[in-house]
């Protein structure tokens, strides 16, 4: 059983599991949930998030600055892709491009409902969902941290940046237009920046996004796993089946919104999804290691206390 901050605890006799020590007289351990404490959780693993992120970011380049790493890995998710008959982005991209209201509305999509979503799920998740929060709670921390890693191995120049002029002849670029390439058509992928080219709510030519964000953490993509996280943690809440639809096409619309915007590739969104399937793997593996460590802890309590 759990019990909010502020609630008034209930008392039931304790349900140990077969061959437990507590008396009978016992009452249920509780689990309190506390919101400064879960804030601070949220605002260090931040922090660290950030500085992890951005110490494999676009600085750490080639002493020549080329990119040479992100765009050969950029290379190699292009095979894949066409050996997978999945290399469709551009053309994707090239259906909508005419349209400039729409581009810019996934523009705006792209830069604030990522966070803004999963912050608010996580509340959500708090207030009405305490008994699972723990669980969900470590899920979306494992799956960032998984995340890391991969920016911090694999980086990976997004399709936006293929035909951006080299930070060796711009500093104020980050792409691999200088460097030769077997997948180039007519002298370019033809993928458009269009945050760069029809704008948004900021700007990565920006000095301050320049110096704080990372251009080459696309594999995976957070915006999959997150939205993801958010669509099935919400998931038992509603109660109406259009409802039910509605959430899942959250993940579905970020898909496209990462690809029509030319921030990934359809494998980075593969590779978002299977961050998240690991991450709840451990997410819920720790919080039952957890729950068990506390049980043993409260058995030892009780046992002592009814010595």
């Amino acid at each position: 059983m759990n019990t909010m901050e502020g609630a008034e605890p209930e008392f039931a006799p304790s349900e140990a599991p077969a061959g437990s020590d507590v008396p009978a007289w016992a009452p249920e351990r509780q689990h309190r949930l506390l919101w400064w404490k879960e804030a601070l959780i949220v605002v260090a693993f931040y922090v660290v998030y950030s500085w992890t992120r951005n110490l494999f970011g676009s600085n750490k380049i080639a002493a020549d600055g080329i990119p040479d790493q992100a765009f050969t890995n950029a290379e190699r998710v292009i095979q894949l892709e066409r050996w997978l008959g999945l290399y469709h982005e551009e053309t994707v991209q090239d259906w909508f491009l005419s349209y400039r209201w729409f581009i810019q509305v996934w523009n705006v999509y792209y830069g604030t409902l990522h966070f803004a979503v999963t912050f608010g799920v996580f509340v959500l998740l708090y207030v009405k969902r305490a008994d699972v929060f723990p669980r969900w709670r470590n899920t979306l921390a494992a799956m960032t941290s998984l995340a890391i890693i991969g920016f911090a191995w694999f980086p990976l120049m997004p399709p936006r940046l293929l035909d951006k002029p080299c930070p060796a002849f711009d500093p104020s670029q980050y792409g691999g237009a200088c460097i030769p390439s077997r997948f180039r058509g007519r002298g370019e992928f033809g993928f458009v920046d269009t945050l760069a080219d029809f704008g948004g709510p900021w700007s990565f030519d920006s000095d301050t996004m320049a110096s704080i964000s990372n251009q080459y953490a696309a594999m995976p993509s957070l915006h999959i796993g997150w939205s993801t996280w958010c669509a099935l943690a919400v998931w038992p809440l509603l109660k109406r089946r259009w409802t039910k639809a509605a959430v899942l096409l959250y993940p579905a619309t970020t898909l496209f919104c990462i690809v029509v915007t030319g921030n990934h590739y359809w494998l980075d969104g593969a590779g978002g999804l299977l961050a998240f399937g690991i991450a709840s793997l451990l997410g819920w593996g720790l919080h039952r290691w957890n729950q068990a460590r506390l049980d043993r802890q409260y058995s030892e309590a009780m046992t002592a206390a009814s010595a």
